[in-house]
């Protein structure tokens, strides 16, 4: 669920777990999830960013329960190969502008191992020609792999520029995960 109140107001907790790809972090409050962030080059850095604008975050030492942990729990699976479309985790996107809130829900709707184009978002959020919008609002994407940004490439199927640490090899590296044709795969030469 994406929730569309106008204002953050609640203060959030933050915890950092370990997957298969690196340690990540969630940040979340009583409405649902309000950031993710995966893998930095330190621990120190992925908590320094899941937290970076948000004075006061309650930093979690022992491992979340309840909703929080299930989340954590489906995304450990997801990364490790067990795919899930993750649309389940409730998410609080209060605050975010709402053309970037309907960006993000064209893109929470694309399912594990397929991809649009930006242009095709831009085209389902009634913003034809407006592809590079689209681009923008995922590159601000507080909340990657619930809300797939990876899964949005150009027109060209190339991969262009990726916000999250480590860029488009991490982008590659989400796809192949998530057997989407054409990447991953061995090639003959």
């Amino acid at each position: 669920m994406v929730s569309g109140r106008s204002a953050p107001s609640a203060p959030i907790a933050a915890a950092l777990f370990d997957t298969a790809i690196g340690c990540c972090a969630i940040a979340w409050n009583e409405h649902g999830v309000v950031r993710f962030q995966l893998p930095e080059a330190s621990r120190a850095a992925t908590l320094a960013r899941i937290t970076r604008g948000r004075a006061g975050a309650r930093i979690h030492e022992e491992p979340p329960t309840g909703a929080v942990a299930a989340a954590i729990a489906g995304i450990r699976a997801h990364l490790a190969g067990d795919l899930d479309d993750l649309r389940w985790i409730a998410l609080d996107t209060s605050g975010i502008p709402e053309f970037h809130r309907a960006v993000y829900t064209v893109t929470r709707a694309i399912d594990p191992g397929h991809t649009l184009s930006y242009g095709q978002v831009a085209h389902l959020v009634g913003a034809p020609g407006g592809a590079q919008a689209v681009g923008q609002a995922l590159g601000r994407n507080p909340i990657p792999l619930i809300i797939p940004c990876h899964r949005v490439l150009a027109a060209d199927h190339a991969l262009h520029g990726f916000s999250a640490p480590g860029g488009i090899d991490t982008k590659q590296r989400l796809l192949a995960i998530e057997r989407t044709p054409g990447f991953g795969e061995p090639t003959l030469f």
